[in-house]
C-alpha cells in the first residue's frame, strides 16, 4: 500500500465576484438609473442625425426636380388587343373556362381574366405558360 496518499479536503473559501459592466450594459436603462441613484457621473452624447433617417431621404431630393419637370404621362404596357383575342380564341377552341386555364398554368383565375380584358401588364413567363397550355403561338414571330 505504499504510494497511496490519503484524501484531504481543501477548505479555502472561494470568492465569486461580478464583472464590471461592459460598454453595452452601461448603455442599458437599468444600469443608467442605478448609476444615477448612486450619484455616479453619467455621460450623454447626442449623435448627429440619429433617428432622423436623413441619409436615406437626402438622395430623393435630387430626383424630385426631374420628376416635377416631367410632363409626359407614363403608363405601364398593357396587353395588346391581338394577344387578348388570341388567348380567348385558343381557350375557347380547347373548351376551357378561365379558371380551368388558370389551373393548368398554376396561376389565379384573376390573371387570365386580366389578360383577356387587357388590364394585365404583359409578363413573358405567363404568356409562355399560356402558349404551352393552349398549344398555340400567341406572340408574333420573334
Amino acid at each position: 500500500m505504499a504510494g497511496i496518499v490519503p484524501l484531504s479536503q481543501d477548505w479555502e473559501p472561494v470568492v465569486l465576484r461580478k464583472k464590471a459592466p461592459n460598454a453595452a450594459a452601461k448603455k442599458d436603462e437599468k444600469a443608467v438609473n442605478t448609476a444615477r441613484r448612486a450619484g455616479a457621473e453619467i455621460e450623454t452624447i447626442k449623435k448627429s442625425a440619429a433617428g432622423s433617417n436623413k441619409s436615406a431621404s437626402s438622395s430623393t431630393s435630387l430626383n424630385t426636380r426631374k420628376l416635377d419637370e416631367e410632363t409626359e404621362n407614363l403608363t405601364h404596357d398593357r396587353v395588346p388587343t391581338e394577344l387578348k383575342k388570341a388567348i380567348m380564341q385558343a381557350r375557347m377552341e380547347k373548351k376551357l373556362t378561365q379558371s380551368q386555364l388558370a389551373q393548368l398554368i398554376n396561376e389565379k383565375p384573376q390573371v387570365i381574366q386580366e389578360y383577356e380584358s387587357g388590364k394585365a401588364i404583359p409578363n413573358q413567363q405567363i404568356i409562355t405558360k399560356l402558349e404551352r397550355a393552349l398549344g398555340a403561338k400567341l406572340r408574333g414571330k420573334k
